[in-house]
């Protein structure tokens, strides 16, 4: 129980890194091999790999975003009495943001976060409407 609390707390401090643009804490707990996967067919989608590639996402997601509110709504750890570090994670979200153009957008998903000796080692974003309004979120017509 001790470690979905820790887990937990971990994840809930990321999101609010996240709402706060706050990328060197959000990055904090990332390994320098870390892999993240972004959903849909926009240039910004694919798979990062490396700290300094996904580092250089979010920064720009950022740009695009200038206002990003993250809503945890769920977090289901895989391993309640893990106290090592070594975990996977499933945060569900409602997400509200705005772009840089001022266009208000609404989005929900979840995350799963596999986590390792304590430091991220991969995350997979699943948005559930990755279709005109996300692509027209980002910019892309």
């Amino acid at each position: 129980m001790i470690g979905t609390l820790l887990a937990k707390r971990g994840i809930a401090a990321a999101f609010g890194a996240l709402n706060r643009h706050d990328l060197e804490a959000f990055m904090s707990t990332w390994r320098d091999d870390a892999v993240f996967i972004f959903p849909g067919d926009i240039p910004e989608s694919g798979r990062f790999e490396g700290k300094s590639a996904i580092a250089a996402w979010f920064q720009r997601y950022f740009e695009q975003f200038p206002e990003i509110r993250y809503e945890i709504e769920d977090i289901c750890v895989r391993n309640c009495f893990d106290f090592s570090g070594n975990n996977v994670l499933a945060v569900q979200w409602t997400l509200q943001l705005k772009n840089r153009e001022g266009r208000a957008g609404t989005n929900s998903g979840i995350t799963v976060v596999t986590v390792q000796g304590g430091n991220v080692i991969t995350v997979k974003d699943l948005y559930f409407d990755t279709g005109a309004e996300f692509r027209r979120d980002w910019g892309v017509v």
